[in-house]
């Protein structure tokens, strides 16, 4: 009987583990493409059609309600509705000081703070020579696709592992002419502050990087409720907040800047925090009408980096930036960057100068397109300081 039983288990392990395993991928390769089909690379093919549903009924000049404050106070409320569930505060910052060195005019600290009530993150500060209170600057790192670093691709690194140094050092001569921003800007006589954003640098995965692992974990987090790209604003709006707090802070001169993903956080900060007096984003402004369509034989990218349910049925992006009006915002975008096809960025441009026009304030917003690829090189750093010098 024994022998029976162990006989049944044999057969019956080698029938389970002889199939094809599900988790297996198909080769490609074996199977023919099938006749029919509803996606042409990662877009419905009645993409056009869903867009022509999108009618922003919350957009400045479509909504009914005509009393700017009134408006925007709806709007922000819409925002965190579809952002959903926000992180707990942390009931204190408990800011620790991890390391110190003296740079050239300012001094770098690498401290650790609590930035929610489940994250204890470590950041960089960079803290001018001289008697402060100071203007502050919130340095919103990049996505590139390139998740190993965060704040480093803003601030140079110190404390870290030289293989660190390394990869952020590339990085900002890829993507900054070899100049990091926050440096730079401290080095001009502000206080700078730059977190890595939940998945990069010190926030990555235990197992380590793995690009293709971010959407399931987007998709996760979805199940708890919650929204990734959400949190990272929420994240933005919290270390704005600690920012304020900081006794070499002049709390009523703060801005923010970023590039490319950097430049997403940096209008969804200023749209949705009164704490920002000023924005400086390079590089991501686009309507979604040029954003996710086939005419222009691209793609959208970065997936949950900007990814907030439901909220494309009441606010496109240039909707939500234009609750940053009357404050200062500077935008500029490339001719030359593959990711933001020209006409798309055209079109937001237009739709916010409507809205601080709307409001006698057209002289303070600034867009331009410069003859630039995807990236933040010297000459518009210089042009970042010149809007933040004038308006902070």
């Amino acid at each position: 009987m024994k022998h029976l039983d162990f006989s049944l288990f044999t057969f019956f392990a080698l029938l389970i583990f002889s199939q094809p395993s599900f988790a297996q991928k198909p080769n490609a390769k074996q199977l023919p493409m099938r006749e029919n089909y509803e996606w042409q690379g990662e877009l419905p093919v009645y993409v056009e059609q869903l867009k022509q549903e999108l009618t922003y009924p919350m957009a400045w000049g479509n909504s009914p309600i005509k009393n700017f404050a009134k408006w925007k106070k709806a709007a922000r409320q819409k925002i965190f509705e579809c952002m959903m569930a926000p992180p707990r505060r942390a009931k204190s910052w408990d800011m620790k000081v991890i390391a110190e060195e003296q740079r050239d005019g300012y001094r770098a600290q690498k401290i650790s703070f609590c930035v929610n009530a489940y994250a204890r993150i470590t950041a960089y500060l960079l803290i001018p020579d001289g008697k402060g209170p100071f203007p502050a600057i919130n340095a919103l790192h990049d996505h590139g696709a390139h998740l190993y670093i965060g704040k480093e691709k803003m601030i140079r690194p110190f404390d870290v592992d030289t293989a660190v140094v390394a990869d952020a050092d590339a990085w900002a001569k890829k993507l900054y002419e070899g100049q990091y921003l926050g440096d730079y800007l401290a080095r001009h006589g502000y206080v700078v502050f730059s977190a890595d954003a939940p998945l990069w640098g010190e926030r990555s995965r235990k197992e380590g990087i793995d690009r293709n692992k971010y959407d399931i974990i987007a998709g996760n987090m979805m199940m708890l409720g919650r929204d990734l790209s959400a949190f990272m604003t929420y994240d933005d709006m919290a270390g704005t907040d600690f920012l304020s707090t900081l006794p070499m802070v002049d709390k009523d001169r703060i801005g923010c800047v970023g590039c490319s993903m950097g430049a997403y956080r940096s209008w969804m900060l200023a749209a949705l925090s009164d704490k920002i007096k000023a924005s400086a984003n390079i590089c991501w402004m686009i309507t979604t009408d040029d954003q996710l369509t086939l005419r222009y034989g691209r793609k959208e990218n970065g997936g949950f980096a900007n990814c907030i349910p439901a909220l494309r049925q009441y606010l496109d992006y240039p909707h939500i930036a234009s609750l940053a009006c009357p404050h200062p915002s500077l935008f500029i975008s490339g001719t030359l960057d593959h990711l933001f096809p020209v006409p798309g960025v055209k079109k937001a441009f237009e739709q916010m100068h409507a809205v601080w026009n709307s409001q006698h304030a057209d002289s303070l917003l600034t867009t331009e397109l410069w003859d630039v690829p995807h990236s933040c090189g010297l000459r518009i750093q210089q042009k970042i300081l010149q809007f933040l010098d004038q308006n902070l």
